[in-house]
């Protein structure tokens, strides 16, 4: 019981990510994409496959992509509240 509870939530994740990337190329070939947004979104898979090259360890990568991911975030949002407070 517990093997089909996790092939279905694989399938289910595999048919989230296949209808994305539908929805992303239909989108791209409307010309309807904004390039900062997908910047955005590799920006995790750019410092993974970084630290991957460097480390060559899949674990300590996706470690180290997760720290520095969430050392960013808090970054921004001070900056963004810095920006705030002092109105520039």
């Amino acid at each position: 019981m517990v093997t089909i509870s996790v092939g279905l939530a694989v399938g289910l994740v595999v048919l989230g990510i296949v209808a994305m990337l539908g929805a992303g190329i239909k989108s791209f070939t409307q010309n309807k994409q904004d390039y900062t947004k997908i910047v955005m979104m590799a920006i995790p898979f750019v410092v993974f496959a970084i630290t991957y090259g460097v480390l060559g360890d899949v674990a300590k990568a996706a470690v180290f992509t997760a720290v520095f991911m969430m050392g960013a975030m808090v970054l921004t949002i001070m900056l963004t509240g810095l920006r705030g407070t002092f109105k520039f």
